[in-house]
């Protein structure tokens, strides 16, 4: 085999795939502007001639593009206690030259890589109530994989995932820095208002990260399609009780129905759940929040 290419020659383990290789080679293909050619081995010879080796060959040394965390000790833990997997490896080395930020890469660190690092230590991160388990990452990927029917291509298989995770990748970037350009909006939203307990804000801003840090927020009104809608905050991050649901006469009603029982002329939606009330005015919208805060 020849190695006279451009492409950079990536290494990892052949086989069936998991979501920390998969995720790990759509890192380095970002990084090297998708030049990549990808071996799916185990065979020493063709590692000692990668540009990068991950997820196999027992190394971790970033100084040399080895990144595997299978190896006697692993390769560490991170402060919180989540072990480092491939791709938290590759990540680390390679995620902030990648986001253009430190910042944006510890927050997508946070929100997807530690998550699939985890997973690939077998460390569980929420609890299972009766049979139902949520549909993760992990599942969508191995959807992929060839039932014991099907002819056992891995590689095949392997290869159609990582555009898409180059896409997930990069849309988390691009979200990431949104973020982090809205939250001084929201802050400003939040130092400026004269009751603490309903944010006003003059566009859809992702708000939950801030506000959600502030104890007596209890309603946020925003403008999103020309709807103006009031959320109500969760009392905890991961969680979906709210802080003050709305008023259960409110839940499940639409306009006329709406408008008799909140007394507001423009409302026209309350979710069954009653975290959200929509009304067509910000106006609409304050006064359906002061109503339910009194409630």
């Amino acid at each position: 085999m020849s190695f006279f290419t451009k492409n950079k020659i990536l290494v990892t383990h052949d086989s069936t795939f998991h979501a920390d290789d998969i995720f790990s080679t759509a890192t380095l293909s970002i990084l090297n502007n998708g030049n990549i050619k990808v071996l799916r081995t185990r065979d020493i010879k063709l590692m000692k001639e990668a540009d990068y080796v991950y997820d196999v060959g027992g190394i971790y040394d970033s100084s040399i593009n080895r990144f595997d965390h299978h190896q006697k000790g692993g390769a560490g833990l991170r402060p919180n206690g989540i072990p480092y997997a491939s791709f938290g490896l590759v990540w680390k080395t390679y995620g902030e030259k990648i986001c253009g930020s430190k910042e944006v890469s510890n927050l997508i660190d946070e929100r997807l890589v530690q998550s699939i690092d985890a997973n690939d230590n077998g460390i569980n991160l929420f609890d299972i109530k009766g049979e139902v388990s949520p549909y993760t990452i992990q599942d969508l990927l191995f959807c992929f994989r060839p039932s014991w029917k099907e002819k056992q291509d891995y590689d095949k298989a392997f290869m159609e995932l990582v555009p898409i995770a180059v896409k997930i990748i990069s849309r988390e970037i691009i979200k990431t820095k949104d973020t982090l350009e809205a939250n001084s909006i929201v802050n400003n939203a939040y130092e400026e208002a004269e009751d603490k307990r309903i944010i006003i804000l003059d566009g859809h801003y992702p708000w939950g990260e801030i506000l959600y840090q502030h104890k007596e927020v209890v309603y946020v009104v925003s403008v999103k399609s020309g709807l103006w809608r009031v959320e109500a905050v969760r009392k905890e991050k991961y969680g979906f009780e709210t802080r003050k649901p709305f008023p259960e006469s409110w839940g499940g009603k639409h306009n006329a129905e709406l408008v008799e029982a909140t007394g507001v002329k423009d409302a026209t939606f309350c979710h069954n759940g009653r975290f959200l009330v929509v009304a067509k005015s910000k106006e609409g919208a304050i006064e359906l929040a002061q109503k339910a805060l009194i409630a």
